[in-house]
């Protein structure tokens, strides 16, 4: 596993496209600070620019530095899950701007995924998670039905987890006020 931490930090210290496994489906990733290897994913994917992307941070130390203010209740949530999470969030800050919804909101998940928490915490920023599929298509459950096109458009795949089958993508929750809205179970 170190010789693909080492191999998925350069390729995110260098601005570049990973494919790697997650607690979730396989994900597309790059830094989220940056704006240009962010535009490569959009790209990669055939996805408008004003869809917003799932953000993975490895703590909630991180997500505080991300989000001003999170509510005890999600709080609260995120301590007790057992299952991935992501948490649409309001005025998020220090990421690119092509992260984020024309809401100005942002997804952001803390993966229970040991090789996610290492490459991120390494990496010292959060990393794009975006279902490795062109926008449209089916989300792919394994890396055997991972399409060719987005294979060929990274600049290093994980190899890692390559037999694992993912049987649910996370449940998506949202702060509305001081409300949680359940978007997706």
């Amino acid at each position: 596993m170190k010789t693909e931490l080492s191999s998925a930090l350069k390729r995110l210290n260098n601005g570049q496209l990973i494919l790697y496994p997650t607690d979730t489906v396989w994900g597309l990733g790059c830094d989220a600070t940056n704006n240009k290897a962010i535009a490569k994913i959009f790209q990669l994917k055939k996805r408008e620019e004003s869809k917003s992307l799932v953000i993975l941070v490895s703590s909630l130390t991180m997500l505080k530095e991300y989000i001003s203010i999170i509510p005890s209740e999600v709080l609260e949530i995120l301590k007790a899950t057992k299952n991935p999470t992501t948490v649409i969030y309001n005025n998020p800050k220090g990421l690119a701007k092509n992260t984020i919804a024309i809401d100005n909101t942002i997804a952001i998940r803390i993966p229970k995924h040991k090789f996610c928490i290492q490459l991120i915490e390494a990496f010292g920023k959060p990393i794009v998670s975006t279902s490795a599929n062109i926008s449209g298509d089916i989300t792919p459950k394994s890396f055997s039905e991972i399409q060719q096109p987005i294979l060929d458009g990274v600049d290093y795949v994980v190899n890692l987890e390559l037999e694992k089958i993912t049987k649910k993508s996370s449940t998506i929750l949202k702060v509305v006020g001081d409300q949680i809205e359940v978007i997706r179970a």
